[in-house]
């Protein structure tokens, strides 16, 4: 793997993965980041800062598990699935909802370099859809065959989840090689996700940046 043009080098940090702070939320800084398995989680006070933690959380689309009453919810055709149809309402979702109004990480600056990133083409949205209102989704950021994902978020039981399972669905179908979710949740290990040690996650990130995938 390259060294990044902005940053350490990712195997510099410690196993909490911070690396520095300051820096820009630019499209040119976002992407010499994420390709190098890098990304920017603001600190308490607002501080941009920058991890590449170790180890690091990846769903594996060959050990994904989608549960019993969860395949049930799909196949009954609740929810309505949609992608990159509203992605300033996904984030601010992913900010607002589940009390996470006054403890969220996506500050202002975060939200609008996201919107930038999507208005690019970098960055994608998946909506779930209940009764014509949007009811959760997820979002993330695509480099070649690597699509980092950042936030899911549900205002209807089970749309965030359906969400996340029409991600993996349509990753493989358009060949991306790796989903990154960054770090471990209760959530995340029902659906399979692993852990991989840093080094072989930025290897794997070497070889999927550069793929030719495209998102749609």
């Amino acid at each position: 793997m390259s060294r990044p043009r902005f940053f350490p080098a990712p195997q510099s940090a410690g196993s909490d993965g911070f690396l520095g702070v300051g820096g820009r939320l630019t499209p040119e800084w976002l992407l010499d980041a994420y390709r190098h398995g890098i990304f920017p989680w603001p600190l308490g006070d607002g501080t941009l800062a920058w991890f590449s933690p170790d180890p690091r959380t990846v769903i594996e689309f060959a050990d994904f598990h989608v549960p019993r009453r969860l395949r049930d919810t799909l196949r009954s055709k609740k929810f309505t699935v949609t992608f990159d149809q509203d992605f300033a309402g996904v984030i601010d979702g992913c900010a607002t909802s589940q009390d996470r109004l006054e403890h969220t990480w996506i500050t202002p600056e975060m939200r609008a370099a996201y919107l930038a990133m999507h208005q690019l083409g970098h960055a994608h949205s998946v909506e779930a859809w209940h009764e014509g209102r949007l009811a959760g989704g997820t979002y993330g950021l695509a480099v070649g065959g690597l699509f980092a994902a950042e936030s899911m978020f549900f205002r209807v039981s089970d749309a965030s989840k359906v969400a996340l399972v029409t991600l993996v669905e349509h990753l493989q179908t358009r060949g991306y090689v790796l989903l990154d979710i960054q770090q471990m949740t209760a959530n995340s290990r029902r659906f399979g996700a692993t852990d991989l040690r840093r080094r072989d996650y930025l290897k794997r990130v070497a070889a999927a940046v550069d793929l030719p995938t495209t998102f749609r």
